[in-house]
């Protein structure tokens, strides 16, 4: 993803990293689905959704908002201790990398045409509020869950951390994101519903979406 970013300055980080994950959500697919040819004899999303239990919708949406509010909550108290606690070695970072690989950085924006910066809006929201979490979900709370199923109890909090790792662009949100991911993961795995993880998911990064957008609205 850095590599495609840097040789990729005409386009806002955003969309160069977006068209890295399409890369990645099309890897989980496919795991997902030669799993399920291997396992159930046809091609299909079936070994993302390993032991799945139905669960009320109505029930799924309470969970989802009651994990919003958690998350909310955290992001108030946690994450401002933890970018403090970085804060040291993000200073040092930003006066080494460019500074489109600050997220938070919106200033480099103004640079580009409102019409870039529209498209780079739409990519995101649509990516980043249900492709991209419904994808991950399958993979991780899903198909990578069922597979370390052996560790029992603590199988959603390994999966947890590998997800947390797995976003290596952001590696100075860690602990925030295993905090609030964590729960999520619990609840999925404990009722064997893999739609709670998804829809507390793409709650998440709704909010981040409209966080992104009305930044970028601001500069225009």
């Amino acid at each position: 993803m850095v590599l495609v970013s840097v040789v990729n300055l005409t386009l806002p980080l955003e969309v160069s990293l977006f068209n890295c994950a399409k890369n990645i959500i099309r890897y989980q697919i496919y795991v997902v689905l030669s799993g399920s040819k291997r396992e159930y004899g046809r091609y299909s999303l079936k070994s993302g959704f390993s032991n799945h239990q139905k669960l009320s919708w109505w029930k799924i949406f309470i969970y989802g908002l009651l994990l919003l509010t958690f998350a909310g909550i955290m992001s108030v108290t946690i994450a401002p201790l933890e970018n403090m606690l970085f804060a040291p070695i993000t200073k040092r970072l930003t006066h080494i990398i460019p500074p489109y690989f600050d997220w938070n950085n919106m200033d480099y924006l103004k640079h580009y045409s409102k019409s870039i910066l529209w498209l780079t809006c739409v990519i995101y929201f649509i990516l980043n509020v249900f492709i991209g979490p419904i994808v991950e979900e399958l993979f991780f709370r899903g198909y990578l869950t069922s597979k370390i199923s052996r560790f029992k109890s603590y199988t959603p909090f390994i999966i947890t951390v590998l997800f947390s790792l797995y976003h290596f662009w952001l590696p100075f949100n860690n602990l925030f994101r295993i905090i609030i991911f964590y729960p999520a993961a619990y609840l999925a795995w404990k009722k064997n519903n893999i739609y709670i993880s998804m829809v507390s998911h793409c709650l998440y990064n709704l909010i981040s979406a409209i966080n992104f957008i009305v930044a970028v609205y601001t500069i225009l």
